[in-house]
């Protein structure tokens, strides 16, 4: 046992990185466990759409919305989403929500608000709409030419 306190002491530092390292992979497993919304591919989330009727929820921009979007999509801002503005989601909380934004990083935090509104099936578009564009999966656009 005073090997180990000898080591100790003199590779202090060293014993400190591996225990933060140690802590650090301890809360990682444990917010991973934790999380109640699925990250799901661009395969998955057609499938979720066509066999399941999922609902595609669009947090970008309007602007950007209207230049492409996924068909059927609801354009709902996180602001929306954070002051409990959910419009007809009401009606479909039970049914697959599917959340994009563009890149698939800010859609994590509004999934968590809709899980917080009870929505049971929450799933997040894994590298947003830029792994879509990169399946060649078609957008539709509200603009006129």
């Amino acid at each position: 046992m005073q090997e180990y306190i000898d080591f100790f002491q003199q590779n202090l530092i060293l014993f400190l990185i591996w225990l933060s390292l140690f802590f650090a992979l301890i809360v990682h497993f444990i917010k991973s466990y934790n999380i109640l919304y699925k990250e799901i591919t661009t395969s998955e989330a057609v499938l979720l759409m066509n066999r399941e009727n999922g609902i595609i929820i669009d947090i970008r921009s309007q602007d950007k919305f209207k230049k492409g979007h996924i068909i059927n999509s609801v354009n709902i801002l996180p602001l929306d989403l954070k002051k409990g503005n959910l419009g007809n989601l009401i009606n479909y909380k039970s049914r697959p929500i599917i959340v994009v934004c563009e890149t698939g990083n800010s859609s994590k935090e509004s999934a968590h608000l809709l899980i917080k509104s009870k929505f049971k099936k929450v799933n997040v578009l894994k590298n947003g709409l830029i792994a879509w564009k990169e399946d060649n999966i078609p957008l539709i656009s509200n603009n006129i030419i």
